[in-house]
């Protein structure tokens, strides 16, 4: 086949590539010994990527990859070896967080590192201009704090919560989230912003980051639980996003479960039962109920996670219980979704569950073994700064690296 040489150059010059963002600066001679290339081929493959503005020599190091390297056994080391990176200037990428109270954006240069944040606050019920010009002016904000112009941004993902509904084009699942319910927003951003731009779940995009930096890397079929300002999950099976007909598999904020009266109309209201009994809302009524004080005033997830964290700290009389309360309430929700998933791991996210840190994960991971046929491993979440925009980076980088790393297309 007469495409196949330029084919397998390709496959090759990917694998090198990848190897460069997992390892760092690498010799010609590492490269051929992680990838079973000759010197000579390596020798290409790295001159042929430096050649396309994918791959800069950064320095040198010992090793050896000269005459030394000759096979006699003599031991004596090489000459200084050339150390090649992947040239973090090939391409950028961007990832928006959404919340109600802001929009925050970053962006990251092709090997992941953040080079640029923006936060344009959002208060109020009602935004004060377009969501498509805080999404602009967020981004904007980035790229001016990096160095950079807008035009040297590849991709824009922007996580929210709820879900893009893929039938109407319409926010579900977010009523909280002033300004995003537009049947014209997707145009309106599509208008203002010169790029692809994609849409995903917030608590998706924190399993996404785990999934490649965090506690789930390795693992194909899992959930993640995140409890901050209110509680979902992300599915992962066969190493893929579960995402359901319309964008709401994981909005388990509205299952019904026992302990908490039924909530009717639950789209209207914003909440369920699961979210009634084991959300960010409930700790600080918990704990006044048990006595524990002080109770600070604030946002809920602030204060739920301060309540968790002083709790596991201290671990007995009220705190105790106030752990073991919690811990029974999100082991009541979860049950449910062992017994219809059968995850072989649970990743436990948001402050107001790893802030617990030991304490109450070992707690949950009792109580779910009382409630559940199937006992899947719970551990916490690895990604704590900011981890649903590190997945919209992530997210963001992996398509991105896939259209520029494509040397196929190099003539």
């Amino acid at each position: 086949m007469a495409g196949t040489p330029r084919v397998l150059r390709a496959m090759n010059d990917r694998a090198a590539l990848d190897l460069l963002l997992e390892h760092g600066p690498l010799s010609r001679t590492r490269i051929g010994k992680l990838t079973g290339l000759s010197k000579p081929t390596a020798s290409q493959l790295l001159a042929r990527l430096e050649a396309a503005g994918l791959v800069i020599a950064t320095g040198t190091d010992t090793d050896t990859d000269g005459p030394g390297d000759s096979g006699s056994g003599a031991g004596r080391p090489g000459p200084n070896a050339q150390l090649y990176a992947v040239d973090p200037t090939a391409a950028y990428a961007a990832g928006l967080d959404v919340t109600p109270e802001r929009v925050l954006a970053a962006v990251a240069d092709i090997t992941g590192r953040t080079v640029g944040e923006h936060a344009v606050p959002t208060p109020g019920r009602r935004p004060a201009e377009p969501v498509a010009r805080q999404v602009a002016a967020a981004l904007d904000g980035a790229v001016k704090a990096a160095g950079l112009v807008r035009s040297d941004v590849r991709r824009l993902v922007i996580g929210t919560p709820g879900a893009f509904d893929p039938t109407t084009g319409r926010l579900r699942y977010a009523s909280h989230l002033p300004g995003w319910h537009s049947p014209a927003l997707l145009d309106d951003i599509a208008a203002a912003l010169p790029m692809p731009v994609e849409y995903e779940n917030d608590v998706n995009l924190v399993a996404l980051a785990e999934q490649r930096l965090g506690a789930a890397k390795g693992h194909d079929d899992f959930v993640l639980l995140w409890n901050e300002g209110g509680i979902g999950a992300a599915v992962v099976l066969g190493g893929r996003l579960h995402r359901g007909f319309t964008g709401g598999a994981g909005e388990v904020g509205f299952l019904p479960v026992p302990g908490v009266p039924l909530v009717r109309h639950v789209t209207k209201a914003n909440s369920g039962g699961f979210q009634e009994l084991a959300g960010s809302q409930v700790i600080p009524r918990l704990a006044r109920e048990l006595g524990i004080t002080p109770v600070p005033d604030g946002p809920y997830a602030e204060v739920a996670a301060d309540l968790v964290g002083r709790a596991a700290d201290v671990n007995s009389g009220p705190h105790r219980r106030l752990l073991a309360t919690y811990a029974t309430s999100v082991a009541t929700g979860l049950a449910s979704l062992v017994s219809v998933l059968d995850p072989e791991l649970i990743v436990l996210s948001g402050s107001a569950l790893t802030s617990g840190g030991e304490p109450l994960r070992a707690l949950i991971q009792a109580e779910l073994g009382e409630l559940a046929a199937s006992r899947p491993r719970l551990v916490l979440g690895d990604v704590l700064e900011r981890p649903v925009l590190r997945g919209a980076l992530e997210s963001s980088l992996a398509t991105t690296r896939d259209e520029v790393f494509d040397t196929l297309t190099l003539r």
